[in-house]
């Protein structure tokens, strides 16, 4: 007898009862669209009721390679259609690791297949969907970099949830990583999910994995997870499948961009410029026609109250402190004498006042260098010279301190230049943007063999001499990032080719002679192992640059910039070395 469910399975694949919904992957940086997620739907009645069904029939009735098969032509084929031009983002599409590793799937996924799509390897994406741990991992790790070497990306789908766990992020290395949406589930409100979250941000910020949100519902959710720092999202919230490729609605690209704007204002402001307006608070004013005695009478009613700013046309005039005016009216005579004194008889009128875009490291050093007698009276902040609040020492201390620590923390600690935290961030706003930028990738060529050769202390005045060279050539104006050992970036406000670095170029194969010893100068080169254990003559350390920028074309976002310059680095790196 035959079984029902086997019936409805075979009829739906031998008539092809499948559709493809899309559901976009946006950055939540600025909104744009990565890519979009192929999701395969039943187009018949039947007592298979939902995908996972159908593909768990597939698998129970070894129909699996023709299920997929039929899922990822029609993904493809639906695409196409409706893309105009051609499907140029990345496209997620399903994979089961079994299907994946199958010969028939390694054959019949060609460059030549894509190409009747008009779509190229590196916008396709596996997202390798796991329900069962894989057998054969040294097999399956073939697999994928049999893929990898054709330029298809992977994805790593679900995890959080089932066998999707660290072992197998550690043996694919993947693109990207999915993370299930039992993770984005009222994360808001979860402290664990949080923590696991954002453990799994500083992973990928390590491993340069980009991390996907899957599931996301409410803005809660997507404003935790931007302030967290995942670089993509999908979800209801932002777009539900659809059959067609559609515009992501404008209020959710504006809710995007306005929450990016309150999380970096921090990093960009306060690190860059951390002014003391955000420190500042509205705290108790008076008139400088009030009396003494009534002021008093205000402190000894508000005993948190540390002090008072005297106002007269919403102008600060003077301060005065509950300290100094106990002492004032303290003594023998001393109430008798000023109880009935206006407080500006009173008053200090060398009082510390600030405009409210004054960094927070100037305000600090002007606060430090008053006279010990004012050491610790409260700051005045200013705009357009009219009171705005007032900031305490402990407050401006307290902050100062923040400040660094974040400083530090975004910084390199070997050149002090700003990290990728800070990089990503500029890579992103160039990407954001209508302004021309041209974005530089340098590298030290050869640098490892020296390493090896002279010690990682010389290897570390290396990279500090490319840093010094960066600082002297490149004005203020433009941007200079370390991305991490001997990669640096650079960010001109402008269209330049490689040529601009040319000057820096010479001058760092130059100065870098002083590192070798005679011998390996004259003779151009040092001897050492390579990696693979053999004894090899390496050249002596040079420099790479490539270059790309936004004059012919534009960048949806960070990833596709990076990925170009990555490819450009490659190809450069295979000439030979000019300096």
């Amino acid at each position: 007898m035959t079984d029902p469910k086997k019936e409805a399975l075979d009829f739906i694949i031998d008539n092809k009862k499948i559709k493809t919904v899309f559901q976009p992957i946006v950055s939540l940086k600025n909104g744009s669209v990565l890519g979009h997620e192929a999701l395969s739907r039943i187009t018949c009645e039947s007592t298979i009721t939902d995908p996972e069904m159908l593909f768990g029939a597939a698998a129970e009735f070894n129909r699996l390679w023709d299920l997929e098969l039929l899922c990822r032509t029609t993904a493809l084929e639906t695409a196409f259609r409706f893309m105009v031009p051609p499907y140029a983002n990345k496209l997620f599409i399903n994979v089961n690791p079994d299907t994946m590793h199958d010969e028939n799937f390694k054959k019949g996924f060609t460059k030549s297949f894509l190409l009747q799509y008009k779509i190229t390897p590196r916008n396709i994406i596996f997202e390798i969907t796991e329900k069962n741990s894989i057998v054969d991992i040294n097999g399956f790790r073939s697999t994928i970099n049999h893929y990898k070497n054709q330029e298809y990306k992977i994805a790593i789908d679900d995890v959080g949830a089932g066998f999707a766990g660290l072992n197998l992020i550690s043996d694919v290395n993947p693109n990207y990583i999915k993370l299930d949406m039992k993770l984005t589930r009222d994360i808001d409100n979860d402290s664990l999910k949080y923590a696991i979250v954002k453990s799994m941000v500083e992973l990928s910020k390590i491993s340069n994995i980009y991390l996907i949100a899957e599931g996301i519902e409410t803005f809660a959710e997507l404003n935790t997870l931007i302030h967290l720092g995942v670089q993509y999202g999908q979800g209801f919230y932002i777009q539900k499948p659809d059959e067609k490729i559609k515009e992501i609605p404008a209020e959710i690209i504006l809710s995007i961009k306005e929450i990016n704007m309150e999380k970096n204002h921090s990093i960009k402001n306060h690190i860059a410029s951390g002014t003391v307006k955000y420190l500042s608070e509205k705290t108790d004013t008076i008139s400088p026609t009030e009396r003494a005695s009534s002021v008093y009478d205000k402190f000894k009613q508000n005993t948190e109250c540390f002090g008072m700013t005297v106002i007269e046309n919403g102008i600060p005039i003077g301060i005065i402190t509950r300290d100094k005016l106990a002492l004032r009216l303290s003594g023998n005579y001393g109430y008798t004498l000023y109880q009935n004194k206006p407080i500006s008889d009173l008053m200090d009128k060398y009082f510390l006042s600030v405009d409210q875009s004054t960094p927070i490291s100037v305000v600090s050093n002007m606060a430090m260098s008053r006279t010990s007698d004012r050491l610790y009276d409260f700051i005045v902040v200013t705009e357009n010279d009219k009171y705005l609040g007032t900031v305490t020492i402990k407050v401006l201390l307290q902050k100062s301190t923040e400040l660094e620590v974040i400083a530090a923390k975004h910084q390199n600690p070997l050149s002090g230049l700003p990290g990728n935290v800070i990089i990503d961030q500029r890579l992103g706003q160039c990407v954001s943007g209508d302004s021309k930028y041209s974005v530089a990738y340098l590298d030290i060529h050869n640098f490892k063999a020296f390493n090896d050769v002279y010690g990682f202390e010389n290897g570390d005045l290396v990279i500090l001499k490319l840093a010094d060279l960066l600082k002297h050539y490149i004005p203020e104006e433009y941007f200079i990032g370390h991305v991490g050992g001997d990669d640096f970036i650079v960010i001109v406000n402008d269209h330049i080719t490689e040529n601009y670095f040319w000057p820096i170029v010479e001058q760092f194969c130059s100065e870098c002679l002083e590192f070798y010893n005679e011998t390996d100068r004259e003779n151009g080169y040092i001897t050492t192992s390579n990696r693979h254990g053999v004894i090899e003559h390496f050249p002596l350390i040079t420099l790479t640059c490539v270059v790309v920028n936004n004059k012919d074309r534009e960048f949806g976002n960070v990833y596709d910039l990076t990925e170009i310059l990555a490819e450009q680095k490659k190809t450069a790196r295979k000439k030979p070395a000019e300096c």
